[in-house]
This record gives C-alpha cells, structure tokens and sequence, in this order.
C-alpha cells in the first residue's frame, strides 16, 4: 500500500471524529454552538465523501450528498433565526 492510499484509509478517522464532535454541537442550547455544529457537519460530510470515493462506498457518498443538502439547509435556519 502506498503512502497516499494508507492517508486516504485513514480519513475515515477524522470523518468519525467530525460527526460525533457535529452532533453533539447541533444538540447544544446555544445557539452559535449549534450552527457551529452544522459547519463541522459539512467538514465530516466532505471528509466521508473523500473516503467513499477512495474506497469505492458511492452509497456512502450519495447519503454524504443528501446529509449535505440537510446541514445547508440546517445551517440557513439557524443564521435566519440568528437575525
């Protein structure tokens, strides 16, 4: 295994890492840890995304997708109500 493939093995890592630390900031009372949450959503789903494409889970990168489209819209009403 060359250097590169082992890094991208290791992205799921971080990816776990950023969506656990996401959900527990999107169920926060305050609300900028909360749209907080919802950027670090977007970081796990594009971490996750680059580790489905490496390793061939297009299924995985599909739910990525459509997780994304729902953090957008999560991360919308929150800057909406912020205002």
């Amino acid at each position: 295994m060359d250097f590169s493939s082992e890094w991208l093995d290791l992205l799921q890592w971080p990816a776990m890492v950023a969506t656990v630390l996401a959900a527990w900031l999107v169920g926060s009372n305050g609300q900028g840890r909360r749209n907080a949450g919802f950027w670090v959503f977007l970081g796990s789903n594009l971490l996750w995304g680059l580790w489905g494409w490496h390793d061939g889970a297009y299924a995985l990168i599909a739910l990525q997708v459509a997780l994304a489209v729902l953090n957008i819209r999560g991360v919308s009403k929150t800057e909406t109500a912020a205002k």
